[in-house]
């Protein structure tokens, strides 16, 4: 029996924390609920996952995550609800100052799960899935 009760939230570190929170609310349409321009950090939610945005101290030396080199976050999944809303997806990610797209909506798998991963503007990967149901 698990001792915890789910995902309260999930804080990452970013390189630009103003991007990354354009990302989040203007692209992917989540809410800014709360900003700490004293660390810096915001937090952004989809209704379901509440993220923490850190912003990393650019005056050190910043290297990127390698996801094949270092322990870490590899990437981060996030559910859409249909095939329709992940091609929309994919149209404004191409279109967004910042984001790399790693690879478009393609099957996951043998299907019928679709899924397409991007790069933010921050430095997170990011897989967008739905499920095929």
């Amino acid at each position: 029996m698990a001792l915890t009760a789910g995902l309260n939230h999930l804080g990452l570190a970013v390189l630009d924390l103003e991007s990354s929170t354009r990302f989040f609310t203007e692209v992917l349409g989540w809410t800014e609920t709360g900003r700490d321009p004293g660390y810096p950090r915001t937090s952004v939610t989809d209704g379901r996952v509440r993220l923490t945005l850190w912003q990393v101290d650019r005056t050190l030396d910043v290297q990127p995550f390698d996801r094949r080199r270092n322990v870490g976050l590899h990437h981060l999944a996030l559910e859409v609800e249909s095939r329709e809303r992940l091609d929309v997806l994919h149209a404004r990610l191409r279109a967004a100052p910042g984001v790399t797209i790693e690879f478009p909506p393609e099957p996951l798998g043998g299907g019928p799960r679709i899924h397409m991963m991007c790069r933010e503007p921050g430095g997170i990967r990011v897989e967008l899935l739905w499920p095929g149901v």
